[in-house]
């Protein structure tokens, strides 16, 4: 097996690579090209540690790739950083073993943020925008990065459930983006009057409630990918005009439509699409001044994407 580690795949795998890479593994879950189990997922409650195990084989794809991604929320006071993980990379017409993808993290983080910058682009206006962001970790970071590369933002504003993690984020991310970027003291602050709201928090109860949100608001809600997660009030769900998620199958177990849908405020049935549906055109996105929530869970297609990328840059070679 060849080793890859963190250094080299952040010196050749960014936000375009990932862009490019997020959106193949949402096409090709919409035409069915995907082979992608159940995601397993452990909390460790006595240390405030989460494992998340996902993977995916894309049909026609050299690779299939498994992931293993941990968050443990208690590092920070050690010195550590909060996620951790790595990928293993197979050949797929053999079962061989290719590679270790030693990148702590960092192909989650970046397909993540990717991730919620494809749902921008298609289920918000084509105009600058005023966003909010909920959470100041790493994946606040990865996030509001992406979105900046596809829409222009003229201010952002900034909470967090730890005020201390505040100031590091503004210092970190104002100098990338060309509008402001302040911080605040409450949700309801961050959120009035924004045109996107993206939640990246590790919250197991609702941060976020439907009288702060404009009529024509996008949610895009990141952090919800455990069953027992969840940051957006129900009622946020059963108001808007539509229900996007990566993964119908997936929401309906975990996420906030998956709390949505035990509140009993919206049925399965109700979703409006799969991103990949709007994505390739079988679905409209955003058509009115409408509220629309984009449930991302995180698909084992993501990583599988990703891990494809780097494997060609960096490995390239099959069983």
């Amino acid at each position: 097996m060849k080793l890859i580690g963190e250094e080299d795949l952040r010196a050749r795998v960014a936000e375009d690579e990932a862009l490019a890479a997020v959106e193949k593994a949402f096409r090709a879950l919409t035409g069915g090209a995907v082979v992608q189990p159940p995601p397993f997922g452990m909390d460790l409650e006595e240390v405030r540690g989460e494992v998340h195990v996902k993977g995916a084989y894309l049909t026609g794809e050299p690779i299939f790739a498994i992931k293993v991604a941990s968050g443990f929320y208690a590092n920070a006071e050690k010195g550590l950083p909060t996620g951790s993980g790595l990928v293993l990379v197979f050949c797929s017409s053999t079962g061989v073993p290719l590679g270790l993808l030693q990148d702590n993290g960092y192909l989650t983080e970046l397909r993540t943020g990717a991730a919620g910058a494809l749902a921008v682009r298609l289920l918000t206006p084509a105009r600058p925008l005023v966003a909010a962001v909920l959470g100041a970790g790493s994946q606040a970071r990865y996030q509001i990065r992406a979105i900046g590369r596809i829409r222009e933002l003229t201010e952002v504003r900034v909470w967090s459930p730890d005020p201390r993690e505040i100031e590091p984020y503004l210092n970190e991310i104002s100098p990338s983006l060309p509008g402001s970027v302040l911080g605040t003291f409450s949700v309801e602050e961050a959120v009035r009057g924004a045109d996107v709201v993206v939640t990246v928090t590790p919250a197991r109860r609702p941060i976020l409630e439907l009288p702060w949100l404009g009529e024509g608001a996008t949610v895009v809600a990141v952090g919800s990918d455990g069953p027992e997660k969840q940051e957006l009030s129900t009622e946020i769900l059963r108001a808007a005009g539509k229900v996007v998620v990566d993964s119908k199958a997936q929401c309906v177990r975990l996420g906030e439509t998956h709390h949505a849908i035990s509140d009993g405020v919206m049925s399965a049935d109700e979703i409006h699409a799969e991103l990949g549906e709007v994505l390739a055109g079988a679905r409209p996105g955003r058509e009115a001044d409408e509220l629309i929530v984009c449930d991302l869970t995180g698909v084992g297609a993501q990583d599988a994407a990703i891990a494809g990328v780097a494997w060609n840059l960096l490995g390239g070679s099959s069983a």
